[in-house]
């Protein structure tokens, strides 16, 4: 007589359920599969790449303040225009600094209202 070998055990639930893996299925960590699952997931920018971003646009629009505070002193010279083109001013240096700090969409929010409330002053109230 010869001994026929005995069926292997069908995985059981618990196997198939362990977090480490083990089990007679098959394996799904394909590394293209992994790399394609990274990069779906990096849609956007890194936060450092934000923070830069935030920060030169801050730059950029403070300088942009400086110019129209000197031409709308040029053609009229008023205690309001220097404030509330002041203020404008701060603001992008505050927005700079938050976005140092990482608090870049509560700059951005800011620099967006803010800059809209300063162009508004300009247009309601000053002559």
């Amino acid at each position: 007589m010869t001994a026929t070998p005995a069926p292997a055990p069908a995985p059981t639930a618990a196997a198939a359920e362990r977090p480490d893996g083990v089990g007679d299925f098959e394996d799904d960590t394909d590394p293209e599969d992994a790399s394609d699952r990274s990069e779906a997931m990096r849609e956007g920018m890194a936060p450092r790449q934000a923070r830069r971003i935030r920060m030169v646009a801050a730059g950029v629009l403070m300088a942009a303040m400086g110019v129209i505070l000197v031409v709308r002193l040029a053609t009229r010279s008023s205690v309001l225009v220097v404030g509330v083109y002041g203020i404008a001013l701060i603001l992008c240096g505050v927005v700079i600094e938050l976005s140092r700090n990482g608090r870049t969409r509560l700059g951005s929010w800011l620099l967006v209202v803010g800059l809209a409330a300063a162009f508004g002053m300009d247009w309601f109230v000053l002559p």
